[in-house]
């Protein structure tokens, strides 16, 4: 690397505003992108009925591990790295300009995906509550609504974003554990019984190959987000310490939070019940899974009241707002960094009078916008494409840049010396690597189940790699977009951007 210069000097106006997050701001935008909520209503009774039924609790669990161990390599590269790009700049440590530039390619592929998906999920929900009043709007008409006030909220100070999320996400949380506890109080028609869901025959039921492997896989897509806490580094107060405590407690909170109000459906339900009770409960004309978000509903009308119900209907509308606000964040803290390191244009490394990267935001809005509008244009449904094929994109986008973090770890910490702890720097982030494979050969494996491109005649929970044509090319895509990054990684050093991009691995 000797051909590289030193970085430019950061100015105020491409420098993000210092010092206005804490711990809890990092997790308020961490746990709201991973909408809980959202998660218990739509991604749990799918994961129960095709994966290992009783035992998603501890399929939850685990992949909670495996992101912990992620998150030891993680926490000791903040130490060393604070920039907005996050995994941009880690990978680019560790593994080189060049996959750390094919790494953010993916990245913000994710983040931008996984927002078109909540964009998606988000209109057909709040068509589907306000119509019961009389307001019937088309589905792009409340994503409009969403992304305007998403665009507002996101180029102001990140801490007003904090806040407010910070407020929406008690509520949620509150309503979920409110639920669970309800439930354990008054004891399931079986009684609590821990060994139907955290045994390790609970959970590995049907083997990684077939049930509890497609368990795992919707319990790695529900995590998506958590990585995050270092996008914010640059912005919090003393990030050498906030940036390792923020990323600790969302996972453990994500992680308890899933397992506990999961296990306390399946002790609502009945563990040897759960499947016929989920079928049961969420079919709408005789078909099941249809409704999925009516399982939990149902739950907390019985065990709470009606009233509960209601409420957790529209806290689901919060939430999916929530996870819009927070990756509308994230993917607008890429564009600041890669606009800064000479990736992009470096109109994107300016911040406005708020401190944020109003650039950035606006670039985010624009592409989301312009999907939208081919959607619409195209006639496609905000569910079954829109929610479906960007979910299933992000999250396996997602988890193939968090095997080469892991992998990143390793190789800069061996080379630099600068930390010398074994269990930190290679044994964890090895392990994570090995786990965050299975995920993802996983997510690719079941993809169609996911991304509802399943080749004709085939049933992808039996058959795995049942896609079709779309299916190839989506499960493709991240790889695609990888190797395209690596590609203006290796020409933009050769421009007169080398100077920029050398903030990576200077």
């Amino acid at each position: 690397m000797a051909d590289l210069q030193p970085a430019p000097q950061e100015t105020p106006d491409t420098s993000l505003s210092k010092g206005r997050m804490g711990v809890l701001g990092i997790v308020f935008f961490v746990v709201a992108a991973a909408a809980p909520l959202v998660g218990m209503t739509g991604a749990v009774p799918v994961a129960s009925v095709l994966g290992n039924g009783a035992g998603v609790p501890g399929a939850y669990l685990l992949v909670g591990v495996i992101l912990l161990l992620f998150s030891v390599g993680y926490a000791a590269m903040s130490q060393h790295v604070t920039n907005a790009g996050a995994f941009f700049a880690y990978v680019g440590r560790g593994l080189g300009i060049n996959v750390g530039v094919g790494s953010a390619f993916t990245s913000l592929m994710a983040y931008l995906t996984i927002q078109l998906a909540i964009y998606g999920f988000f209109g057909a929900v709040m068509g589907a509550e306000l119509a019961q009043f009389g307001i019937a709007l088309p589905w792009w008409a409340w994503i409009l609504f969403a992304w305007v006030a998403v665009l507002i909220l996101s180029v102001l100070s990140v801490d007003i974003g904090a806040k407010l999320l910070g407020v929406l996400l008690t509520l949620e949380l509150l309503s979920l554990v409110i639920v669970a506890i309800a439930v354990f109080v008054k004891g399931g028609p079986e009684g609590i019984d821990l060994g139907a869901s955290f045994a390790p025959n609970a959970v590995l039921a049907g083997g990684i190959g077939g049930t509890a492997g497609i368990a795992l896989a919707f319990a790695f897509a529900s995590y998506i987000g958590f990585e995050a806490t270092a996008i914010y580094g640059e912005e919090s107060r003393e990030p050498k310490k906030t940036v390792p405590r923020a990323t600790y407690t969302a996972i453990i909170l994500i992680g308890l939070l899933f397992a506990f109000v999961t296990f306390a459906m399946v002790t609502a339900l009945g563990s040897t019940q759960v499947i016929d009770q989920i079928l049961e409960r969420s079919s709408v004309d005789g078909e099941p899974l249809v409704d999925p978000a009516a399982v939990l509903f149902s739950i907390a009308a019985e065990y709470v009241g009606d009233w509960m119900a209601t409420v957790m209907s529209w806290l689901v509308l919060t939430s999916l707002f929530a996870g819009l606000l927070a990756f509308q964040n994230s993917a607008a803290r890429y564009f600041f960094a890669m606009g800064r390191s000479g990736v992009f244009s470096q109109r994107l490394d300016h911040t406005n009078r708020f401190g944020a990267p109003g650039n950035g935001s606006l670039t985010v809005s624009a592409i989301t916008f312009i999907v939208v509008v081919l959607f619409v244009v195209f006639d496609l449904d905000p569910v079954l494409n829109l929610f479906y094929w960007s979910s299933a994109i992000a999250v396996l986008a997602i988890v193939i840049v968090e095997i080469l973090v892991s992998i990143a770890v390793v190789a800069y910490f061996r080379r630099t010396k600068e930390d010398t702890r074994i269990w930190h720097t290679m044994i964890a982030p090895i392990l994570a690597a090995i786990g965050l494979a299975l995920g993802a050969y996983l997510l690719m494996s079941r993809f169609a189940i996911f991304a509802g491109t399943a080749a004709d005649g085939s049933d992808p929970t039996v058959q795995a790699w049942a896609l079709n044509p779309l299916g190839w090319f989506l499960v493709l895509l991240p790889f695609i977009v990888f190797g395209i990054g690596i590609a203006v990684g290796a020409l933009r050093r050769r421009t007169e951007n080398v100077d920029a991009i050398a903030d990576l691995v200077s």
